[in-house]
C-alpha cells in the first residue's frame, strides 16, 4: 500500500493498494459530515482515481466510528448550502458525479441523511452489522434531494421506502441487506477489508468487460434519473427557504423539538 496522500486540507484521504483506491472520509470528530471542503475533496479524489489508468475500483469509506452521518448543518447555516448541494457532482461532489469505474462503500457505523445518499450513489455496499441507516431529513424539515428519495423508491418496495423517507425511521445492517442495499453484512471492523476483497475480486475481470458491464448495468437507471435530479433540485430549493427548513436546523443545534409551520 502507498503513503496515503491528502486532498483538500485533509478532509478527504486518498491511498493506492495496487489496482485499488481507497478514498477515507475525513472528519471523525465531525462524524464524517460534509461540508465544503469534504465535497470538494471527495469529488477531486473521485476524479484522480478516474483519471489513473493503473486504478480499476474504488473503495469508498469514512474514518472513525461513523461512515457519514450527512450535511454539516454548519454549513447550511453559514450559507455553504450551494457549494455543498450544488457543485459539480451535487451533494458531496459526489452522488451524480459521471464516472466509468465501480465504486464500493465499505460501511461502519452509521450511514445517515446525506451519507445514505453517497452509499446509494456507490455502485456496491458492504457494511458491519452494526451500522445504521436513514433518511432522517423529513424530521429536519428538509428533503433527502441528494438522490435519497428517488434512489431508495427505485430499489426497495415503494410502501417501505415511504415509510422510511416520511418518517425518519432508522434501520439496520438486516433490514437493508433484506431490502437488497448491500451486497454483504460482516462482523463490526471488517467493512474495509471485505469491501477490498471484493475490489480485488474484480480487478481479476477484463478492465473494458466490468467498465462496459457497468455502464449497462447502470443505463436504465441513469436514463430515469436525469429527470428525477431536476425536480429534485427544484424541490430543495424551494424547500430550503422554508421557515419550516429554518427551524429544523435550529432545534437540531439547540437540541430541542422543533415547531412546524407548514408555511412555505
Amino acid at each position: 500500500m502507498t503513503p496515503t496522500s491528502r486532498t483538500d486540507a485533509d478532509a478527504v484521504l486518498f491511498e493506492r493498494d495496487g489496482p485499488v483506491a481507497i478514498i477515507t472520509l475525513n472528519r471523525p470528530d465531525q462524524r464524517n459530515c460534509i461540508n465544503a471542503a469534504v465535497a470538494n475533496g471527495l469529488r477531486d479524489a473521485v476524479k484522480r482515481f478516474e483519471a489513473d489508468p493503473a486504478l480499476r475500483v474504488a473503495v469508498l469509506t469514512g474514518r472513525g466510528k461513523v461512515f457519514c452521518a450527512g450535511m454539516d448543518l454548519k454549513a447550511f447555516s453559514d450559507g455553504a448550502v450551494d457549494e455543498v448541494l450544488f457543485g459539480q457532482g451535487r451533494f458531496a461532489g459526489f452522488v451524480s458525479l459521471e464516472r466509468t469505474k465501480p465504486i464500493i462503500a465499505a460501511v461502519e457505523g452509521a450511514a445517515l441523511a446525506g451519507g445514505l445518499e453517497i452509499m446509494l450513489a456507490c455502485d456496491m455496499a458492504i457494511a458491519s452489522g452494526s451500522a445504521t441507516f436513514g433518511l432522517p431529513e423529513a424530521r429536519l424539515g428538509l428533503l433527502a434531494a441528494a438522490g435519497g428519495v428517488f434512489r431508495l423508491s427505485a430499489r426497495i418496495p415503494a410502501v417501505k421506502a415511504r415509510e422510511l423517507v416520511l418518517t425518519g425511521r432508522r434501520f439496520g445492517a438486516a433490514e437493508a441487506e433484506g431490502y437488497g442495499l448491500l451486497n454483504e453484512v460482516v462482523e463490526d471492523g471488517a467493512a474495509l477489508s471485505a469491501a477490498m476483497a471484493l475490489a480485488q475480486s474484480i480487478t481479476e475481470s477484463a478492465p473494458l468487460a466490468v467498465r462496459d458491464g457497468l455502464l449497462l448495468s447502470r443505463l436504465a437507471e441513469c436514463t430515469a434519473e436525469a429527470a428525477l435530479w431536476v425536480q429534485s433540485d427544484q424541490l430543495i430549493e424551494r424547500i430550503l427557504v422554508s421557515a419550516d427548513a429554518q427551524e429544523g436546523a435550529r432545534a437540531f443545534r439547540e437540541k430541542r423539538p422543533p415547531v412546524w409551520t407548514g408555511a412555505e
